[in-house]
């Protein structure tokens, strides 16, 4: 009977402390402009290095433990071809040093490598375009200041690589944070059912284009992601072998493992991933039968992850490709703590499903044979970043502003989209002051990116530059 009681008095405790404290938006909204009083919006204009312990290579390094060696030089030669390349691959960097700027203490899940890159078009499980966040392997609950910090730093940077001046930089970056805070603060005036519903799709994304021209360019961009299906992406990347499909080796790009045991080990993670899969999904993946894995080099920031891809067919031969990647621990996690999840796989997956509009119907984790976690989805299906290079002044400003769009309504999500609003206000202080971070910060990618390129030429670090 005693043990009933203690057992029952246990739960209460825990029910209450998890009870969510209901507050109107006008109290919400007070306190955080009340914030401001401890954390001044002016403040967040301001950067500057930490003094002591910043070794932007031995955090580089740090940032390898555990990757494949023979997969790191990789990693840097992409980093060398420009800062731009370089703030992409570094944001266990930049990690480091947003937990040295200004917060309120507010937290959302964070992308955690917010950056202009890891926006983009994909297909929802309906067959509908969206533009919306597409990378998470660094997410995590943490301050909201350090997503649009670094957005807004990423727009600065790009600016600067496509030889814009520091003036349409900045206001790239003052776009993207004015779009965000203007966002949120709608995002805070709806229900929670229009916010978890809201999605920028393709329809809502021609119909915002400004004039005919931009309209016919949106179409088009849109056309190009539909053919990066299944069906078109195999033929590039399998043949016939013995008259079985097999993935084409592209070393140092694409190559099969050499251990005997590999498959199976494969076959293993995906039966720990099928676990994860609502019972309808498995009814589909069941469909289909593996017939090949490969390693794939991915991104910039990835390389040297574990990152596989699965060739599958189904009876009738129609072709699915998942792609395994390597979850390690976020980049945030020194600054922000641990995640309470055990498995790294599912921290993204939930981080995911919480940040996006809609996610792949393939998506779940695993860990493997090893003890390594794993996060899965299709390769690619419809999946497209905007592309950057040549852009225009112009251009840039307008794409910030979707950007800033799409990280409000992710925040507003997770996080208490009041709160911020009232800390953020209606006037344009913060914007201002995150367009002098951005170029503070674009100063300080470049240094950083000067530092990578004067150790490799010194021989501290292996750089393999790839033909483009």
């Amino acid at each position: 009977m005693s043990t009933g009681k203690k057992s029952t008095s246990k739960t209460k405790t825990k029910a209450a402390e998890a009870a969510p404290v209901f507050r109107s938006r006008d109290e919400r909204i007070n306190t955080g402009r009340a914030l401001r009083d401890k954390v001044s919006r002016s403040s967040h204009a301001a950067w500057t290095p930490p003094t002591k312990h910043r070794d932007p290579i031995a955090i580089l390094e740090k940032s390898n433990k555990d990757r494949l060696p023979e997969l790191v030089p990789i990693r840097y030669g992409r980093m060398l071809r420009s800062p731009f390349a370089f703030l992409r691959g570094s944001a266990a960097l930049m990690a480091h040093d947003l937990a040295t700027t200004p917060d309120t203490g507010i937290r959302v899940q964070a992308c955690g490598d917010c950056h202009l890159m890891n926006f983009g078009l994909f297909a929802t499980p309906e067959r509908n375009l969206v533009l919306d966040l597409n990378d998470f392997d660094e997410t995590l609950p943490a301050p909201w200041e350090w997503d649009i910090k670094r957005l807004a730093a990423s727009f600065a940077v790009a600016g600067r690589d496509n030889r814009l001046s520091d003036s349409e930089s900045r206001d790239a970056a003052v776009a993207c944070v004015l779009a965000y805070r203007e966002n949120l603060r709608e995002y805070s005036r709806m229900n929670p059912l229009e916010v978890w519903y809201s999605r920028l799709d393709e329809a809502t994304l021609i119909e915002m284009a400004p004039d005919e021209k931009v309209r016919k360019l949106r179409q088009q961009l849109a056309d190009k992601a539909r053919e990066r299906v299944v069906e078109n992406v195999f033929p590039k990347l399998a043949e016939q072998v013995a008259g079985h499909p097999r993935i084409v080796d592209q070393p140092p790009i694409i190559y099969h493992v050499a251990d005997p045991e590999f498959m199976d080990k494969v076959h293993e993670g995906l039966e720990d991933y099928r676990a994860t899969l609502s019972d309808e999904r498995r009814v589909l993946l069941d469909r289909y039968r593996m017939v090949d894995a490969a390693i794939k080099v991915v991104g910039i920031g990835s390389v040297g992850t574990r990152c596989f891809i699965v060739l599958m067919f189904s009876e009738e031969n129609h072709p699915l490709i998942l792609q395994l990647k390597e979850a390690c621990h976020s980049v945030l996690e020194p600054y922000a703590g641990k995640s309470h999840y055990e498995n790294q796989g599912q921290r993204i997956v939930m981080g995911q499903r919480l940040m996006q509009s809609s996610s792949d119907i393939f998506l779940g984790w695993a860990r493997g044979r090893g003890g390594r976690d794993f996060f899965v989805r299709q390769l690619r299906d419809m999946k497209m970043s905007i592309p950057m290079e040549g852009i225009s002044a112009t251009q840039l400003k307008r794409y910030a502003g979707l950007c800033g769009l799409v990280l409000a309504r992710a925040h507003a999500k997770s996080g208490d989209a009041a709160t911020i609003s009232g800390y953020l206000g209606k006037g344009d202080t913060f914007d201002e002051a995150l367009g002098d971070f951005a170029l503070a910060y674009a100063d300080q990618t470049e240094q950083d990116h000067a530092v990578l390129v004067e150790a490799v030429n010194s021989g501290r670090l292996q750089a393999l530059v790839e033909e483009e």
